[in-house]
């Protein structure tokens, strides 16, 4: 079993494709399942933001897991896996360990540095395992992944430079000291958002969300922090809109939430609507709306592309650097561990013939005085254990620094230790079996 990642990103695939592909809240647990039984598929995980849709599944064969994946991610977006592939990027077994923790530490997302996606992995992660769908292999990998991205912005100051998809997106709107903001949605990025406009200065808040006790609780909690925030529900979405200078809208809904029709006569006084959803909240005809101004996701990649980003090469380097050590270390550890059940059955063996051999010697000698008997097993034991001692702990250093050399099928090989055995694992695998990307 080796792990795979499929997915597309900002990187690969526009707006419109990501949109097609793009899996709500509700429908994660289905799609987890439908990973796990296919065909080739043990384990999945699904990583979903706004800029990235992303799969890790524990598969038996890469090929057999690859079609898996890709039928159910374009079922999901309602083609063929053909029409799917020219997006996909796909990742496979240390490759594959390398692209996680690059993501998890911020280091491959469009704002270089966020921290939102870190949570996002351990939420998806925390997903996966609610619905069954995480075995031991995903969740070694996920919790060393975790480790491995906070260690990147504790010990790279990467994060400090990084923003968020979000405040990259409110560097589009004009100066909001003192001025109006609405949020429509009450989730995690309607809290990110919240905390990026108290930075900005911004005067007063209002959280606009279906469920009128989520709105509650996120204005409760931005007026704690000295923000006058109210509540109100989707019914006042359009009076509210009319009183603010900027929206930003991150429902995770699946269809438009903020049209044309929600926006009343502006009379000149602009209104900048940053739309972070994926699939996108607002309908595009309210660009066409006068004196209304949208920023989507697409606004931000140009912007970032025109940058290039905020993080300096020294930081990327010292974050690159870190998560290359962490891959080969954890590989290691992988291959390590994957050679142990071997010597254990070796040990094992040796343990049997040792006793075939005292029984043997019983039956000869009956009549051999206990003492001398158990003196002459002990001396027998300490002897196997003293030529098997440091070929065992040998074959665990040379398997962790293995280049592609399976120590484990050697020694079954040479001590004929039965494959078929519950006690011996399989040949090991040579690599391991838990943005501002918004939900």
């Amino acid at each position: 079993m080796s792990v795979l990642a499929v997915g597309l990103s900002y990187r690969t695939a526009d707006l419109r494709t990501l949109e097609r592909a793009a899996i709500g809240a509700d429908e994660l647990e289905k799609v987890l399942h439908q990973l796990q039984q296919s065909q080739h598929v043990d384990e999945a995980m699904l990583v979903s933001t706004c800029n990235r849709i992303e799969v890790y599944a524990v598969v038996e064969t890469f090929h057999g897991g690859l079609a898996d994946v890709s039928e159910v991610l374009a079922q999901q977006a309602g083609c063929t896996p053909a029409d799917l592939y020219d997006h996909l990027y796909v990742h496979y077994a240390g490759a594959a360990v390398e692209h996680i923790f690059s993501v998890a530490s911020g280091l491959d997302s469009m704002v270089v540095g966020e921290t939102q996606i870190l949570g996002q992995v351990r939420n998806a992660y925390a997903t996966a395992r609610e619905a069954g769908t995480v075995g031991r292999t995903l969740h070694e990998l996920i919790q060393t992944t975790l480790r491995v991205g906070k260690r990147v912005h504790s010990e790279t100051g990467l994060d400090a430079l990084g923003a968020s998809v979000v405040s990259e997106a409110l560097g589009e709107a004009p100066d909001l000291t003192g001025k109006h903001a609405v949020i429509v949605g009450a989730g995690s990025m309607g809290a990110l958002s919240a905390s990026q406009l108290r930075k900005a200065g911004i005067g007063r808040i209002t959280v606009v969300n279906r469920t009128l006790e989520n709105a509650q609780r996120l204005a409760a909690n931005v007026s704690e922090l000295g923000v006058p925030a109210v509540a109100v529900g989707m019914d006042e979405l359009a009076v509210r809109l009319a009183e603010a200078d900027l929206a930003v809208s991150c429902t995770g809904a699946q269809d438009v939430v903020l049209a044309a029709e929600h926006i009343l006569p502006r009379h000149g006084r602009e209104l900048v609507i940053c739309d972070l959803g994926l699939p996108r909240d607002v309908d595009p005809a309210v660009a066409a709306v006068p004196d209304v101004r949208v920023v989507d996701l697409e606004t931000v990649r140009r912007r970032m592309d025109d940058t290039g980003g905020r993080s300096s090469a020294k930081q990327i380097a010292r974050a690159t650097g870190i998560v290359l050590d962490e891959v080969r270390e954890y590989l290691a550890g992988q291959r390590s561990a994957a050679v142990t059940p071997t010597v254990t059955a070796l040990r094992k063996r040796a343990a049997e013939v040792v006793d075939a051999e005292l029984l043997r010697l019983d039956h000869r000698l009956p009549g051999l005085e206990p003492g001398v008997r158990d003196e002459f097993a002990r001396t027998v034991r300490r002897v196997v254990d003293k030529l098997l001692h440091a070929p065992t702990v040998r074959v665990k250093q040379l398997a962790a620094d293995a280049q592609g050399t399976d120590y484990a099928s050697a020694l079954r090989e040479l001590f004929e230790l039965d494959p078929a055995s519950p006690a011996v694992v399989a040949s090991p695998s040579p690599q391991p079996n838990t943005d501002g990307e918004s939900q």
